[in-house]
């Protein structure tokens, strides 16, 4: 009987340390604070598309956000790797494209803060993130906000995890922008990357996107959406200016595509695809809800007139995130003038779309090599 009460003494005594234990947990998970700080964790690593476009100076003194260091990135928007847009993930381990058990579990995190601003302010990031690596160890979240446009002064963002399955995250944090919203390229800080908890938290329920819905307004408009990322068949034939001052339809930029026709990669047929996020062929679950949208109009005109392009199209990619429906018009024999067209999307799905819009066009159909045309003011509304 002694015996008996001497165990639920010490279990009695235990009690408070475990509750104390649990309200110890820590309520933040650094992903950066500070240049060889012991608390930062996952490793800026992972450089995506033009990644010789990329300069980081891991140790910026000059006024941190908090610290003696913080982050800065020139994104110079050369196209060095000829794919318009550029971006970083913090990996762990180093590199980590899936392809390696790694990360980290924040279960009880529901949010992640950073602070950012511009060398000079007007900066566009197209979109910061959390998660979203796929492969053999995939993250189990995938979460994003963006386009931002900074300003000189240092401001808090937060991503909101809430009820998210942060149960394995590799990729921390990230970030890409393009050539379209930074046509002279930009340079811009990251201080105090963080997972937190923050009771207060509530999720974020997706909502449809508000009407109009740009694709393409003007160059470095933060108003664009999707990158034309998707070069398909004779890829090597395109040439792409997102900042072409060629007599634009409005404001002071329009888009300008080359077709050479010289069959490059033998497939004689060649066009883009504005994907969210880049290069997404139905991989990243990372459509918009665009269902509000009855149709996409857009402006287009040939360079000499009679240019033919076989299609004009929103949504239809595939994949284990595919578009939720498509539609398109083709084929469009251009005119030297400006001309508006229309894609009606009224009884068509547009809840779920990566491929924002497409145009396609062959060898065949345009004997007059190159094809020079021009595009501007793409947009569902």
């Amino acid at each position: 009987m002694k015996k008996g009460l001497g165990i639920w003494l010490v279990l009695l005594l235990l009690i408070p340390t475990l509750i104390l234990a649990q309200e110890e947990k820590p309520k933040e998970f650094v992903v950066y604070r500070d240049k060889n700080s012991r608390q930062n964790h996952y490793i800026p690593s992972g450089w995506m598309g033009d990644y010789g476009d990329i300069k980081l100076n891991d140790q910026f003194m000059d006024n941190p956000q908090s610290g003696s260091t913080c982050l800065q990135f020139t994104y110079t928007a050369q196209r060095a790797q000829g794919q318009g847009w550029a971006g970083v993930y913090w990996q762990n381990p180093a590199n980590n494209w899936g392809t390696k058990k790694g990360g980290f579990d924040l279960t009880g995190m529901n949010k992640l803060t950073f602070w950012a601003r511009g060398a000079k302010g007007g900066e566009k990031i197209q979109k910061f993130f959390v998660g979203g690596i796929k492969g053999t160890y995939p993250d189990s979240v995938n979460v994003e906000i963006g386009p931002i446009e900074l300003t000189d002064v240092w401001k808090q963002y937060t991503i909101n995890l809430a009820e998210k399955d942060l149960s394995y995250v590799s990729g921390g944090f990230g970030w890409v922008t393009t050539a379209d919203l930074n046509p002279e390229g930009c340079t811009f800080y990251l201080d105090e990357i963080k997972f937190e908890f923050d009771p207060k938290m509530k999720p974020e329920a997706k909502k449809p996107e508000a009407m109009p819905f740009y694709v393409y307004s003007d160059r470095g408009s933060i108003n664009n959406h999707y990158i034309p990322s998707g070069w398909m068949g004779d890829y090597g034939d395109i040439k792409y200016d997102g900042a072409s001052k060629e007599d634009p339809y409005l404001g002071d930029s329009c888009i300008k595509i080359t077709y050479t026709g010289n069959a490059t990669q033998g497939a004689g047929w060649a066009g883009i695809y504005w994907q969210n996020p880049a290069n997404n062929w139905g991989t990243v679950d990372a459509g918009f809800d665009l269902s509000k949208a009855t149709k996409l109009t857009f402006w287009a005109r040939g360079a000499k007139g009679k240019e033919r392009i076989e299609e004009f199209k929103v949504g239809g990619i595939m994949g284990e995130y595919s578009d939720s429906d498509s539609a398109s018009i083709g084929p469009v024999i251009l005119n030297k003038e400006w001309t508006k067209y229309e894609i009606d999307l009224r009884g068509k799905d547009m809840s779920y779309i990566i491929g924002g819009f497409c145009w396609a066009t062959n060898i065949a159909v345009n004997p007059d090599l190159p094809v020079v045309f021009y595009l501007d003011e793409i947009k569902y509304e």
